[in-house]
């Protein structure tokens, strides 16, 4: 059923910076089922490390630093499989209870393997979408397709190519039984709406901005902002807002050269949170309601570039908006000013989005360090986690457990049954 039939849930993604919301049973998406990295109160161990209140930890084959998302007891993947036969992109689901591969598909296999990418990067690092007993998985400029809950793939869209910088990394959104991405290259940037059922193209709209660099990487968000739901899609040079009907911009809100850009924004307080990208990144907080067209100079209400990241997402809890810096240096700002609380050095690069979980903050660093804060606008660091191997994709949270993707493996945390 098209999200903008539900307004209980446009109700809760529009609170869901001021109330942490209850524990989902289901992760179906970068983020979490609102897109913002809460996840309830499940009950994680406090402490855990490579082999330390692990479930389960199985090997994944291929490179990808797409999230995973779990839903009706299954965990979802996507993995880039190089071989003698050229380059496999594929979806795998695992059983959530003990980590065996339940399937493993081919969904596409370009030919020459693609253009090259960033040391970070992977060729399957957009995260899947699950709704309605499909799996939806995006592989940006080579091709979006929808699978079945046995692994047959139900339908496959290569028509919207686009010239990727460094490969691809936004991950779509579900809005009005559609999905939507940016295809945000080097060369001539778009949103589209793909038709959920059929995988048509349902529209497609050029972003036009100043910025000489035009790629980016940012995962839109749905909101709605008592006047009407519009989809939020940050890309270089400017953020905006497109009608989730027919494409058509509603605003927009500048920030000058500004690229390459990877947080998913945040909604609360009637306000927007994102990054500004590369080169210099800033933290823009934007009111929505009532704007129209270029609103750089009336929708802003505040900007700092503070410590602010150019990776990873921001994360909005009440009054006390946190992020965490590329440099690892953390900070937890008032929603409504911007103004300061703490920031604190944590240690090492970050590239993953932190998550909410019982009332504590977790951020994972690129060398799988978890870092477990406390809420709140007094830093206190309550535990250390070691897994011992890279990471870039944010954790998820399902069924009382932290699903981690490392370089090689997934790792099912929490408390073991005796």
């Amino acid at each position: 059923m098209p999200m903008s039939a539900h307004p209980v849930f446009l109700l809760l993604l529009s609170l869901a910076g001021t109330l942490a919301g209850a524990a989902a049973p289901d992760w179906t998406e970068f983020r979490g089922p609102t897109g913002q990295g809460h996840a309830g109160n499940p009950g994680l161990p406090l402490h855990w490390n490579a082999t330390s209140n692990v479930v389960w930890n199985t090997t994944i084959p291929g490179a990808g630093w797409s999230s995973p998302v779990i839903a009706g007891g299954r965990v979802y993947l996507t993995t880039a499989v190089d071989g003698d036969g050229g380059r496999s992109l594929r979806a795998l689901a695992l059983d959530a209870s003990d980590g065996r591969i339940v399937w493993d598909r081919e969904v596409f296999h370009p030919e020459g393997g693609g253009p090259g990418i960033h040391g970070k990067n992977s060729h399957a690092s957009p995260t899947p979408l699950y709704r309605d007993g499909r799996l939806y998985v995006h592989f940006g400029h080579q091709g979006t397709a929808a699978l079945d809950g046995d692994g047959t793939v139900l339908w496959r869209q290569t028509s919207l190519p686009y010239p990727p910088v460094h490969g691809n990394g936004g991950s779509p959104v579900w809005a009005d039984g559609a999905l939507v991405f940016s295809g945000d290259g080097g060369s001539d940037p778009f949103v589209a709406a793909l038709d959920a059922g059929t995988g048509a193209v349902r529209w497609k709209t050029a972003r036009v901005t100043p910025a000489k660099k035009k790629f980016s990487f940012s995962t839109p968000l749905l909101i709605t902002n008592g006047v009407r739901t519009e989809i939020i899609s940050p890309g270089s040079g400017a953020v905006c807002a497109y009608d989730p009907k027919d494409g058509r911009e509603l605003w927009r809100v500048l920030y000058g050269e500004g690229y390459s850009v990877v947080p998913r924004p945040v909604f609360g307080h009637g306000l927007l949170f994102l990054g500004s990208g590369y080169d210099r990144p800033v933290v823009y907080a934007v009111r929505p309601a009532g704007a129209s067209g270029d609103a750089t100079d009336t929708a802003v209400a505040w900007t700092t570039a503070r410590g602010a990241p150019n990776t990873p997402s921001l994360l909005l809890d009440g009054d006390e908006l946190y992020w965490v810096s590329d440099a690892g240096v953390a900070a937890c700002v008032d929603p409504k000013t911007g103004a300061g609380f703490w920031s604190e050095r944590l240690g090492g690069g970050f590239s993953a989005s932190p998550i909410l979980a019982d009332g504590r903050l977790i951020f994972i660093n690129e060398e799988g360090t978890a870092f477990v804060v406390a809420r709140g606008r007094d830093f206190r660091l309550l535990a250390r986690n070691e897994l011992g191997e890279r990471t870039l994709a944010s954790p998820a949270v399902a069924d009382g457990a932290l699903f981690v993707r490392t370089e090689t493996r997934l790792r099912r945390i929490g408390t073991p049954s005796p």
